[in-house]
């Protein structure tokens, strides 16, 4: 509420399982949902949701961000990603040379789901999925901002190629970023 009214522009807000140390947030839509109803300005972040399939099916992941986009009045911001922790990896089963493309075909087949009606299908390599309605929708069109969690320079690179905002970490140095984002 604080930072609302102070005028800063974003909350962001991880999705993390099982790191007993470093993050203990499995459900972020529920803290997002409840400012949500507490604020009025400020954007409201995933920052991140993991969009491997093995993590969350693409439609429940596209369900959740529009949902959040609904309860706020358009200010949810889509941020993805495929982790980096072999505790997350190996509790859902994901092969680390496997999470890239499975973060990429999880998150195309969410924003698809958000932008389709009704969403026609999908057969791929981590994904099946039959014709139906994904709803609700979200407010914004076509779907929120998307931004993508960077820890490489490759990432951002990556980011920077497909037109998706980067999120970086304070383990990376501002002025390091700046180089990598030219």
């Amino acid at each position: 509420e604080l930072a609302d009214q102070l005028g800063i522009e974003y909350v962001w807000e991880v999705e993390h399982h099982f790191l007993e140390e470093y993050s203990h947030s499995s459900a972020p839509e529920v803290f997002l949902a409840a400012c949500s109803q507490r604020t009025k300005q400020i954007r409201l972040g995933h920052g991140i949701i993991l969009t491997a399939p093995h993590y969350n099916h693409p439609a429940r992941t596209a369900e959740r961000v529009a949902m959040l986009d609904l309860v706020s009045n358009g200010r949810a911001e889509f941020g993805s990603g495929e982790s980096g922790s072999m505790a997350e990896m190996g509790g859902y089963h994901i092969d680390p040379p496997l999470k890239r493309p499975m973060w990429r075909e999880g998150l195309e087949i969410a924003l698809r789901c958000m932008t389709e009606t009704p969403f026609t299908g999908y057969e791929g390599t981590y994904v099946s999925m039959p014709p139906r309605n994904v709803v609700p929708k979200p407010v914004q069109k076509p779907h929120p901002p998307l931004w993508v969690a960077c820890s490489r320079r490759e990432t951002i690179l990556l980011a920077a190629q497909a037109g998706i905002g980067a999120l970086t970490f304070a383990f990376i140095d501002p002025e390091e970023a700046r180089t990598w984002v030219r």
